[in-house]
């Protein structure tokens, strides 16, 4: 492996960061790597080595072997899977909005930087897939994968631990679905093309705004918004589902009529499958990395935020029910039926007794196996509301 000088010891540290948002490999910062501070990572279980390289400047690889890739989900979820494959850890799309932050402190590392810069890489993953899959007590069920962090992330054109997953899981006759943002998913398209044939495979784009400046501006590590439509493109000449998780709309930032607009129309356009949209949602470790963000680049709605968020993980039902009719509104307008309008779960004025966590049950159509669904003209848009006085 090429990478073999830029190799650190296998028993590296974790290195001294500058934890505010904003620097590193994809905040805009330059300057040279800290020194090691001993003691702060490991042992990290199945460590091969860490490893890291000027192609991918403040980033760090610690690559490790592990012993099981497929993942229970929790007894109780109200995801529509029962089990999930994340073959990387950490994620350097350096999403600030990241609702997977918090799942990098079970490593010994924070939420924050090292999230975004300390990238663990199970190296083995398709081989050890593959063992799993064998077993007599696999019963093929249906395996979800970008569920935590991006499969197709930068890393993924280094280690191609994707292919083989893929074909892994095809192979077995096991149903498989993927959501990212990469766009290097592409270079897989003619192998799902090949699974499809074998297991019903549902693909996913997440897409929650067509802004450039503000898509570089909180999610600076991932290919744009023009990037992705075009891979939905791509996708959907291929002959495969595509549906689009348009998360997180962002308050004040993207759910201005006039970029609803703009989202579902070209998301139409591009021949999305399904869509879905919802609030921002801000569980502990991803909201104080959020509002350091807000509070540096937007701090005229450092405020709004807190009052519109309390204590809480999720937008007031005030906000998310008004959210809701606007994009019911923009989806008939622009040809999207058969798929829920507001998260994963239609809200239809009384709030009283919303529970958030279940706008999160389903996905949109095309991103799950046996949900490819269709663009069509369904209904006549309601009329336009004014956003409410929340504060």
């Amino acid at each position: 492996m090429r990478w073999d000088a830029q190799a650190l010891s296998p028993a590296v540290n974790k290195p001294a960061v500058n934890k505010a948002p904003g620097n590193g490999a994809h905040g805009g910062s330059s300057g040279s790597p800290a020194a090691p501070v001993t003691d702060a990572l490991l042992p990290l279980l199945g460590l091969v080595r860490s490893v890291s390289t000027p192609e991918f400047a403040g980033v760090t690889f610690h690559e490790v072997t592990a012993k099981s890739v497929l993942n229970k989900v929790v007894a109780g979820s109200r995801m529509p899977f029962e089990w999930t494959i994340n073959p990387y850890r950490g994620c350097s799309h350096a999403c600030v909005y990241c609702f997977a932050r918090k799942s990098h402190t079970y490593l010994d590392f924070d939420a924050g930087l090292d999230f975004d810069s300390q990238v663990v890489v199970k190296i083995n993953a398709a081989e050890v897939l593959r063992k799993e899959l064998a077993k007599p007590s696999w019963g093929r069920q249906h395996v979800a994968l970008g569920t935590n962090t991006d499969p197709y992330q930068r890393a993924e054109g280094r280690y191609q631990l994707m292919p083989g997953i893929i074909g892994a899981l095809a192979d077995s006759g096991t149903p498989l679905s993927i959501l990212t943002k990469g766009t290097l998913l592409a270079r897989d398209i003619p192998l799902l093309k090949h699974a499809a044939a074998q297991v019903p495979v549902g693909v996913g784009i997440s897409l929650a705004m067509t802004d450039e400046r503000l898509s570089e501006a909180v999610e600076p590590g991932t290919p744009g918004p023009r990037a992705r439509l075009k891979l939905v493109s791509r996708l959907r000449e291929a002959g495969l589902p595509c549906g689009v998780m348009a998360m997180p709309i962002l308050p004040w930032l993207s759910d201005s009529d006039e970029a609803l607009d703009s989202l579902f129309g070209s998301l139409s356009a591009a021949g999305a499958t399904g869509v879905t949209a919802g609030a921002l949602y801000l569980k502990p470790g991803t909201r104080e990395w959020f509002m350091q963000w807000l509070a540096r680049e937007h701090p005229q709605l450092a405020g709004k935020y807190r009052r519109l968020y309390g204590s809480g993980s999720y937008a007031s039902k005030e906000y998310r029910a008004w959210l809701a009719g606007r994009i019911r509104y923009f989806k008939a307008r622009h040809g999207f039926s058969g798929s829920q309008g507001f998260s994963h779960r239609e809200l239809n004025g009384d709030t009283d007794d919303l529970d958030p966590r279940e706008e999160e049950a389903q996905y949109p159509a095309g991103s799950i196996p046996g949900t490819a669904g269709h663009s069509g003209r369904h209904g006549s848009p309601a009329k336009q509301a004014a956003q409410p006085t929340l504060f």
